[in-house]
């Protein structure tokens, strides 16, 4: 019995009864003006239903009073866009005024209904209000008196699961606009992913050398070395906050250019920072770096932090060779180091981690591809991004 009458303590139900009247309002007043014409409401709304915001509108209803506090209710709540939605927009409305009538109907006459048997019941006149069977007994009403009162908990519960079924089915996003929201959470999770990219290659290389030059000072005992290691750190450290201000900026402010990252035109500060750790590197950048696109510039310049991380974290202080060569529509970046004994191939441990497989991502969004692991006994970051 509880679970029977528990629809009846829940406000929902309340709240979809309070949607089927809402349209009644308007036939109210139409029935002022002329009653011999009661159909003409359900003619006006075909035009209606065909304009593009109309079917906002009653996106926003449903949500509110079909589905209160649902995370997802399943509501286009946008303009029509395409003539299908607009059709099944005037579809709705006529469906939902049709069970408008009916529960206002049913929420008068079923309540009028139960009391009138139940003073025909008790002997008492019922005159205005129409009984089944005049000449039945007493006991007869007494026992009928229950069902309009259960027909009416079948239209306040039932036609408001109905209508919520109809509302989901006709005023659901088309296909189109599914697709766009699809389209949407893509972008979202494409950005979320660079955004932990960034994160994951900047500040882990300002870690990266921030721990190699502490130890190297620490083992050296050397004041003037280091006086130059707290000065490579502050400059790192420094680098790494600008470059914690850009990602967070991308966070605040949805809109925000991506023109601010650095590029490979300032490479030279890179590998400054990389020299600055003790790693002795060799560099070799050839061709217009300032003529590079700026998507192409900015990962190669990713691409090139992480290679150089890689290399003091995991090899620490070995000669490093960097090659960066535009030409030919191409942009080649290879860093090579000798490979230390004991290190594992590729695809394992931390040699297989994150970064890598970060350098690989950024490489084939661009349509290009890297390549990194043993080759020749040093350890190599091949990357090769078009510039088109």
């Amino acid at each position: 019995m509880v679970r029977f009458l528990r629809p009846l303590l829940r406000g929902t139900t309340y709240t979809r009864l309070l949607h089927l009247w809402v349209p009644m309002l308007f036939v109210s007043v139409w029935l002022f003006v002329d009653m011999s014409k009661p159909w003409f409401p359900a003619l006006v709304v075909l035009p209606v239903g065909l304009i593009p915001a109309v079917r906002k509108g009653e996106g926003v209803q449903a949500q509110l009073l079909l589905t209160p506090g649902e995370q997802e209710p399943g509501f286009s709540v946008a303009p029509a866009a395409a003539w299908g939605d607009r059709l099944r927009t005037v579809l709705w409305l006529e469906i939902r005024m049709a069970l408008g009538w009916v529960t206002c109907f049913c929420c008068v006459w079923l309540p009028v209904g139960a009391y009138a048997w139940v003073r025909a019941a008790a002997g008492s006149s019922t005159s205005g209000v129409p009984l089944p069977h005049g000449d039945w007994p007493s006991w007869v009403y007494a026992v009928l008196v229950p069902l309009p009162l259960l027909a009416l908990y079948a239209v306040v519960v039932g036609l408001g699961e109905v209508v919520t079924a109809v509302a989901r089915r006709l005023l659901g996003p088309s296909a189109a606009e599914r697709f766009a929201a699809l389209e949407e959470r893509t972008e979202q999770l494409l950005e979320r992913n660079r955004i932990a990219r960034e994160l994951h290659d900047s500040i882990g290389h300002a870690l990266t050398v921030a721990v190699v030059q502490a130890g190297a000072a620490r083992a050296a005992g050397d004041p003037a070395f280091t006086a130059r290691a707290l000065a490579a750190i502050e400059e790192t450290g420094r680098a790494a906050l600008e470059d914690l201000e850009r990602v967070l900026g991308v966070l605040r402010e949805a809109g925000r250019p991506a023109g601010g990252r650095p590029t490979l035109a300032e490479a030279d500060r890179l590998l400054e920072s990389t020299r600055a750790s003790g790693t002795k590197v060799d560099a070799e950048l050839s061709g217009p770096l300032d003529a590079v696109p700026g998507p192409v510039s900015r990962e190669g310049y990713r691409i090139l932090q992480e290679a150089l991380a890689n290399v003091l974290r995991h090899a620490t202080a070995v000669p490093v060779r960097v090659r960066v060569t535009v030409a030919d529509g191409t942009l080649s970046l290879e860093v090579r180091n000798p490979l230390p004994a004991g290190v594992p191939g590729p695809g394992s441990g931390n040699r297989g981690g994150s970064g890598l497989r970060g350098i690989r991502e950024r490489a084939s969004l661009l349509g290009g591809s890297a390549r990194t692991g043993p080759d020749d006994g040093d350890w190599q970051v091949h990357a090769e991004l078009p510039l088109s």
